[in-house]
C-alpha cells in the first residue's frame, strides 16, 4: 500500500491514512460510509464520543469482512454529557462493540479537568488497564504539550490537529515540538483550501502541480500533508474520491513543489478558516 504504517512511540503501528466519521452523521449513512472505506483500502477508522456515531461505526466493524486485528480504531474522550474518562472509555467500547481501541485521544485541552496532569493520569490508566493500546491528544498547543509531558509516565503517541497550508506557519511550532518528543502529528481538514476556501493563493500552485502529476488538487494536498510527516484523517461519501485519496499516497512531491505550496499557504493564512 502506498500509505505505509508509521511506528508510534508505544511500539504499535498506525496506518498513515484514516477515514474520519466527524461529519458522517447518524443512522445508516455512517454505517455504509465506514463499510465503503474499509472495502476500498482504508484500515484506520477515526471516530469520537462527540460525533455520536460510535454505535454506527461498531455496526460497520461487525459487518465488514475484515477481522478486528486488521482495523486500527481510534476514538476520543470528548467530555460528552459531563462524563469522566473511566466512564467514557467503557461507554465508547460498548458502543463500538470491541474490547479495546487502538488509540484513545483527549479531544481538546479544555477537557483536561481539573488540569492536564490529572486528566493524563486517567488516560494512562486506560492504557494500563488494557482498554487502549495507545493514548494521545488532539488540538493541544505547545504549552499544553509541555505541561502534559512534564508529568507524564506515558508519552502521547499522537497529537491530532488542524493542518493544511493556510495554517501551516501557525501550526509549525506544534509540529516541531511533537517531532522533538517522538509524537506523531495527525492532520484533519487537510482539504479545507479546496473545499471551504477555494479561490485563494494556493489555487495556482495546486493546479500546476496537479497537472504535472496528472492528479487532482485534492491528491496534491494530501501528498503535501504526507510530506510533512503527518497521518491524514479524511472523509468522503463518494467511492471514487476515497480511492483517489488512497492513490495520492503514490505521489512524491519535489522540494520545489512543497516550497511553492508552503509559500502560497503563507500568503493566504489570514483567510477565514
Amino acid at each position: 500500500m502506498p500509505w505505509e504504517s508509521i511506528k508510534l512511540n508505544s511500539g504499535h503501528y498506525i496506518p498513515s491514512i484514516g477515514f474520519g466519521t466527524w461529519k458522517t452523521g447518524n443512522g445508516q449513512g455512517p454505517i455504509d460510509q465506514v463499510k465503503q472505506a474499509l472495502g476500498n483500502g482504508y484500515s484506520h477508522i477515526d471516530t469520537a464520543q462527540a460525533y455520536k456515531n460510535e454505535e454506527e461505526t461498531g455496526v460497520a466493524l461487525k459487518e465488514t469482512e475484515l477481522s478486528r486485528s486488521d482495523v486500527f480504531v481510534t476514538t476520543k474522550y470528548s467530555g460528552t454529557n459531563g462524563l469522566d474518562i473511566p466512564t467514557s472509555i467503557k461507554d465508547s467500547l460498548n458502543n463500538l462493540g470491541i474490547s479495546d481501541v487502538d488509540l484513545y485521544l483527549v479531544h481538546a485541552p479544555r477537557l483536561a479537568v481539573p488540569d492536564i496532569p490529572t486528566c493524563w493520569a486517567q488516560m494512562e490508566k486506560v492504557q494500563e488497564d488494557g482498554l487502549a493500546k495507545s493514548i494521545g491528544i488532539s488540538n493541544f498547543g505547545v504549552q499544553d504539550m509541555e505541561t502534559l509531558i512534564a508529568s507524564a509516565k506515558i508519552k502521547p503517541v499522537v497529537n491530532q490537529i488542524l493542518l493544511h497550508p493556510y495554517v501551516y506557519r501557525r501550526q509549525k511550532p506544534i509540529l516541531e515540538y511533537a517531532a522533538k518528543n517522538g509524537i506523531i502529528i495527525e492532520a484533519y481538514s487537510a482539504l479545507i483550501p479546496i473545499t471551504t476556501v477555494p479561490g485563494g493563493p494556493l489555487d495556482k500552485p495546486l493546479n500546476e502541480i496537479a497537472a504535472k502529476f496528472g492528479a487532482t488538487t485534492e491528491q496534491i494536498l494530501l501528498a503535501w500533508t504526507k510530506a510533512k510527516g503527518a497521518v491524514v484523517v479524511t472523509s468522503s461519501s463518494k467511492k471514487a474520491r476515497l480511492q483517489g485519496y488512497i492513490a495520492a499516497g503514490d505521489i512524491t512531491l519535489s522540494p520545489e513543489d512543497i516550497a511553492a505550496i508552503d509559500a502560497a499557504g503563507a500568503l493566504g493564512e489570514e483567510k477565514p478558516i
